[in-house]
């Protein structure tokens, strides 16, 4: 195992403890209370780390406290198979003396900042101790085994530190090449509160370097600081981000800086796991998009059997607001067109060639109360249908207008029709088929077959719009079974504090493949958090607060039981 997958393969595992240990909270948080986790929501061990580190990533709770709360005993698991190559048992020599965080960050991008000898990021992990005489021991007897096993031990004193080490980063390239399967550690335990390991010498020695001098760390940064205000004190994960090096780090392109810092954290409760974050600007930033302080009422028009739903108010404003800044920062970095990133969720791309329409200039920019967009199932078919409401206002009539003349423009006809006593406009191709009549043969009869390629109703003060009849009928009558009644999407945006900028509700069941099929890494990332995605039953995305100088967003997060 290299340096480097040692503290990969580390990071993953302390990150899938958590999941895990989140996962299976639901439905026991509230039935036993003397468990429940209350940390303060807050790292510790920042103190040991750069301003610059690109990421630090804490847990505030042991492994034994979300023990409580698991199924099928996965994390037990997990730690069996993390530590199987590293001669450590858990339960005799880490749980004794381990206390309350464990952090993992990425100091640097390159440990020597020589590039001409390839680039070898330093990782640093910190672990917090309830008993420093074993947690010494500890560090001893780790690194005695390790010296059994044919490593090159090194000690020294820095700064009245003791750090032991085996293995350096190579100088040269020619080293590099010798040593590139070797697996090279450093340790430390530093005062009676921590134990330190890194993948290189120099990464103790800067940590310790960023203690003593504090305006090094980053504790001592305004921006952390910042940011650390937005947690909750019952936070039991905390990642900070520096998004630039972050980018540098991932050979990600960072045209639109708008927002250089995040901060993420973690939550349980009752109902599941709330994920906040908040993206620090550089600078002022656009206003923040419409804000709701109820559900829309244009949701009474999305059946519960929807797989995904969007709603808010005003979408000709949105491109002019702060998410829409943030939207063009992740966008840009992945080299990804915003357009086709929206057409791959919401399946209107056939629509929009067909039709001859663009839907942002046509549609999307004349919606300024409320709108609702949800996806429904339709069976083994691939695409989904679509349902969109939209409240109706002033530029409601030339809008419709406009897409009428953009139909008939392109051959289509636009025809009307009652459903269940509702005129229904539908926007059709129509072919003709010929049938050769029994009675005689020369005679032949002639069908015409509409093929709808979208219809639209008028409701009151909403205008519905659906990708065919089937899905604008389950749209009038949502009334009967409508998302908004649901008691997961209640519970969920119960969650999300108010006012706030709308919802974005996954029913993860039914729309797993719809994502899966845009999204092929997905498939991945559910295989390494298999137990997470196993019992997820539903998230919800929204974006809140009305500080120009960050985005708060949260993602709530729902289980079986």
């Amino acid at each position: 195992m290299t340096q480097r997958s040692f503290f990969r393969v580390v990071a993953a595992g302390i990150m899938m403890l958590l999941l895990i240990g989140m996962t299976g909270c639901n439905g026991l948080f509230a039935k036993n209370q003397l468990t429940r986790v209350v940390p303060i929501g807050q790292s510790d061990a920042a103190m040991f780390v750069s301003k610059q580190a690109p990421v630090i990533v804490s847990i505030l709770v042991t492994p034994e406290r979300l023990q409580a709360f698991e199924h099928d005993q996965q994390l037990s698991k997990l730690k069996t198979s993390l530590l199987a190559n590293t001669a450590i048992n858990y339960q005799q020599e880490v749980k004794p003396w381990l206390g309350n965080e464990m952090t993992l960050a990425v100091t640097s991008l390159d440990i020597d900042h020589d590039s001409e000898n390839g680039q070898e990021p330093g990782y640093l992990m910190v672990l917090s101790t309830t008993q420093p005489e074993k947690s010494r021991e500890f560090v001893q007897l780790l690194f005695s085994k390790r010296a059994l096993a044919g490593a090159n031990l090194a000690t020294e004193e820095y700064k009245g530190v003791k750090l032991i080490s085996d293995n350096q980063i190579p100088s040269t390239p020619v080293e590099k090449e010798r040593v590139k399967n070797q697996n090279s550690l450093a340790g430390a335990v530093v005062g009676n509160n921590f134990v330190l390991f890194a993948n290189h010498p120099k990464v103790l020695r800067e940590a310790i370097n960023n203690v003593q001098v504090s305006d090094l760390n980053l504790t001592s940064s305004d921006k952390y600081q910042k940011a650390t205000k937005q947690l909750s004190r019952e936070a039991q994960a905390v990642a900070f981000l520096n998004l630039p090096v972050v980018a540098k780090w991932q050979n990600l392109k960072l045209d639109a800086q708008t927002y250089d810092n995040e901060i993420i954290s973690l939550v349980s409760n009752p109902k599941g796991l709330l994920a906040e974050t908040a993206f620090l600007a550089r600078k002022e930033t656009l206003p923040p998009a419409a804000q709701l302080s109820k559900p829309v009422g244009a949701l009474d028009f999305i059946p519960a059997s929807a797989s995904l739903t969007l709603a808010g108010a005003n979408l000709s404003g949105l491109g002019d607001s702060d998410l829409a800044q943030l939207w063009q920062q992740v966008t840009g970095s992945l080299s990804a067109s915003t357009e086709d990133v929206i057409s791959k969720f919401l399946p209107l791309a056939d629509v929009q060639k067909r039709l001859g329409i663009n839907w942002r200039e046509d549609i999307l920019n004349s919606v300024q109360g409320e709108y609702a967009i949800g996806l429904l199932p339709r069976g083994e078919q691939t695409n989904p249908d679509w349902v969109f409401v939209a409240e109706k206002s002033e530029g409601t009539p030339v809008a419709i207008s406009r897409l009428d003349e953009l139909a008939l423009s392109q051959g289509l006809s636009l025809n009307s029709f009652t459903l269940n006593d509702q005129k229904i406009s539908a926007w059709a191709q129509l072919k003709t088929a010929i049938n050769k009549s029994s009675e005689a043969k020369e005679r032949e009869l002639f069908t015409i077959q509409a093929n709808v390629l979208a219809a639209r109703a008028d409701i009151g003060n909403y205008e519905i719009f659906a990708s065919s009849v089937q899905a604008i009928n389950a749209a009038l009558t949502a009334k009967e079974n409508p998302l908004v009644k649901n008691p997961d999407f209640q519970d969920s945006i119960a969650t999300i504090p108010e006012p706030n900028q709308g919802y974005v509700y996954i029913d993860w069941t039914n729309s797993q493949d719809i994502l899966e099929r845009q999204l092929p890494i997905l498939k991945f990332v559910e295989v390494l958090g298999k137990p997470f995605f196993k019992n997820l039953r539903s998230l919800t995305l929204s974006s809140y607060g009305s500080d120009t100088e960050l985005l708060k967003a949260g993602v709530f997060f729902q289980f079986n039981s």
